[in-house]
């Protein structure tokens, strides 16, 4: 692969920053960077090894030392420049999300969006880092708690939303005065990682204290997360992955950090505006192509209303822009590789093995797939209890409101939702029975904001993102006691 010509505005990412400077990986191994549309070869470069890994890691920790005891207005300052930052750079970034992760450009500016909006909230994060005074059973004694950095977080991210999701790590880690190592997903490095490094880099944040690394998981296995020197093991991914990532974490006594996959339910009840319940569930089914942990995996709705919204969210999907995710307009870009078209494809003909009905039968063209809606699917089917991370519509139709959140609870999974009611009082009824992290009264699944709890339940992960609750996973409190009046003991 070595002979194949990068793209030439892509090819100057072929560096990482590992100890302090922008250096080529030492593995044998390369990284071939390609656009999922077209497979265009955007840019190839050498992995880091685990020499590399290990470099990071220690530098991380020699740095954060010192950026950790760096004032809350320095660290303020750092992560404020960076959100004018991403602003100012958001064509360049928006462009490399399209080129190298398929991300329409209405998507990618969503995440250029989100990012900033977490990157804000995060600068307030070192003015919070409060400690208190608590009274003692013993005379004299004063315990003080306070909180401190948790030391060094190593990060491992995904290609969905590979911008937003590193930025959601990154920034509130750097901000309670962490040292951070990164390894972003390979299949999109630059968004992932190598962008958002050189924009901390020339916000001003010291050099060594954000390492990125690029690695081959063949040639590192399991390196990364059992090092000795990272207290925090902060996860985006799949299930599967998730839980060895977890398991791996907990066995060296790290703190594990998962936010994992979903099996997102989408009911609507049978006093439900179907006009609404359509427009909704099309947004929260076709962002990026379905590729999103959050989006709508099920439609559950009450068989009164089945045939208009059936008929009215098959002309919606018809209605969509399927192709180049360069042109304005496009809704549905390509799926990041073909293994990932393949598996998609194969729950469609499993479920309609199974017994499902086809409502709109789409199409594959490489890594586009054309959006499918299968129906008449009960919840034991393979695109039911499957994440389908495509543009594929499962409607399961249901005889009651406790029918619909039965079946809603009926996965392994808890991580977003949404509830369409006519009534408010009954919809938030509906949605606190859901066994879920986060869930949506009358909007659809994806939805996030900076100053909310963001995380699931069940097999969906662990922990929580976004808001104060991003302070606690990065972060450690300690109790010292001061004894200011000289005690008394009873046998000394």
């Amino acid at each position: 692969m070595s002979g194949v010509k990068a793209v030439e505005k892509f090819s100057l990412w072929n560096k990482m920053p590992i100890g302090g400077v922008w250096k080529h990986g030492s593995s044998n191994r390369e990284c071939v960077v390609t656009n999922p549309y077209n497979n265009e070869v955007l840019v190839t470069f050498n992995y880091a090894s685990k020499e590399d890994i290990n470099e990071a890691y220690e530098t991380a920790q020699k740095e954060q030392k010192s950026w950790g005891q760096t004032s809350a207005y320095e660290r303020i300052r750092v992560l404020e420049k960076v959100a004018q930052l991403i602003e100012e750079k958001r064509e360049e970034i928006v462009e490399i999300l399209v080129k190298e992760s398929g991300s329409t450009k209405l998507k990618a500016n969503v995440e250029v969006d989100c990012a900033i909006a977490d990157v804000k909230e995060a600068a307030k994060y070192p003015l919070q880092m409060e400690g208190s005074i608590r009274e003692s059973l013993i005379p004299g004694k004063e315990n003080r708690v306070y909180r401190d950095p948790i030391g060094v977080v190593g990060a491992i991210t995904p290609w969905n939303w590979p911008f937003y999701l590193t930025i959601r790590v990154v920034a509130p880690a750097i901000a309670t005065g962490n040292g951070v190592v990164l390894k972003p997903d390979s299949q999109t490095p630059i968004s992932g990682g190598l962008i958002i490094a050189e924009i901390f880099e020339e916000a001003g944040l010291p050099q060594g204290v954000l390492n990125v690394t690029v690695a081959d998981l063949e040639e590192i296995g399991d390196y990364f997360v059992e090092h000795p020197i990272p207290e925090v093991i902060s996860f985006t991914g799949s299930t599967k992955a998730g839980q060895h990532v977890g398991a791996l974490a907990v066995k060296n006594l790290k703190k594990p950090a998962l936010e994992l996959g979903g099996n997102n339910a989408f009911i609507v009840l049978d006093d439900a505006d179907v006009d609404q319940a359509v427009s909704a569930a099309a947004f929260g089914k076709y962002m990026h192509s379905g590729q999103i942990c959050i989006a709508i995996n099920r439609i559950i709705i009450d068989r009164k209303l089945y045939e208009p919204f059936v008929e009215k969210f098959k002309e919606a999907t018809k209605a969509i822009k399927v192709g180049d995710p360069s042109e304005d307009g496009t809704v549905i870009g390509p799926i990041i590789n073909k293994k990932q078209v393949d598996r998609a494809i194969q729950l469609v003909e499993q479920t309609l093995k199974e017994g499902a009905t086809l409502i709109h039968e789409g199409k594959v063209e490489g890594n586009l797939i054309y959006p499918y809606i299968l129906g008449d699917v009960t919840n034991d089917m393979a695109a039911a209890q499957n994440e389908v991370f495509a543009p594929i519509a499962v409607i399961i139709p249901v005889d009651s409101e406790e029918e619909a959140i039965e079946v809603a609870n009926g996965t392994p999974f808890g991580l977003s939702g949404a509830v369409f009611s006519g009534s408010l009082e009954r919809g938030i009824h509906v949605a606190r029975k859901i066994k879920t992290g986060m869930i949506h009264v009358n909007d659809q699944s994806i939805n996030v904001e900076p100053n909310v709890p963001f995380g699931g339940e069940k097999y969906s992960g662990l922990g929580r993102y976004c808001g104060e609750w991003a302070i606690d996973e990065f972060t450690t409190v300690k109790w010292v006691s001061v004894q200011k009046q000289p005690r008394q003991y009873p046998f000394s």
